[in-house]
């Protein structure tokens, strides 16, 4: 994988604009969670896709290990069979962590995003990691809108961040 030059991708956008950015993405999310629901959340499955709230709680421990490695440069490897298991306390856990996003991200240290890190699943540059929580967060989020689809729900309009 080539990365491009830190330097060069920092520029493109600042901290706090990448977090505001971030947290437009875990809004539209939760709304999407917000949309299912509450019988389904857990239960409903599409093509062998795991439902949403699984895929949600995934998103959510994703992006809570990123936002304390923003915080403290620490990494820790979320327990995957952990997390919410309703509708109440994923958003709760979500709300959770997007105030820690907001009180600590805007000032991550800028050297966290070019420094190297060791995730569970690779060594490589905080902001490649911190992509990776949002393109994580993307991918699953529109398989909740499938699934939403599938239940005659219409979702979210997705650029309503």
């Amino acid at each position: 994988m080539t990365v491009p030059d830190p330097v060069s991708a920092a520029a493109v956008m600042s901290i706090p604009d990448f977090v505001a950015h971030w947290q437009g993405h875990r809004a539209l999310t939760r709304r999407v969670i917000e949309a299912f629901p509450d019988d389904q959340l857990f239960t409903f499955s599409l093509g062998g896709m795991r439902p949403f709230g699984a895929q949600a709680t995934e998103i959510h421990l994703v992006d809570a290990m990123t936002v304390t490695a923003l915080r403290s440069g620490e990494w820790p490897e979320p327990d995957w069979a952990s997390g919410p298991t309703d509708k109440a306390g994923l958003l709760a856990a979500w709300d959770a962590v997007s105030a820690e996003l907001a009180e600590h991200g805007p000032h991550t240290d800028p050297a966290f995003f070019t420094d190297m890190h060791a995730l569970p699943w690779g060594e490589m540059p905080g902001w490649v990691a911190a992509i990776y929580a949002v393109d994580n967060e993307i991918h699953h989020r529109a398989q909740g809108y499938v699934s939403l689809r599938a239940l005659g729900i219409e979702p979210p309009a997705f650029y309503e961040r």
